[in-house]
């Protein structure tokens, strides 16, 4: 399972300074790397818009 951000992303960072593997790279809408992220959850836990979901 992985985890994908939405158009509801406000790229406040949050997600990036709560993945513990570095897979969030920041743009108008932050990425998340399929490659290295684990599926933890890190960054939907802290997202403050819910803009970070499963696939």
């Amino acid at each position: 399972m992985a985890y994908k951000i939405t158009d509801e992303c406000l790229a406040c960072g949050a997600c990036m300074d709560s993945c513990p593997v570095e897979a969030i790279s920041e743009g108008d809408i932050y990425k998340i790397d399929p490659d290295k992220c684990e599926s933890c959850g890190a960054c939907a836990d802290a997202c403050p818009t819910g803009a970070i979901v499963e696939e």
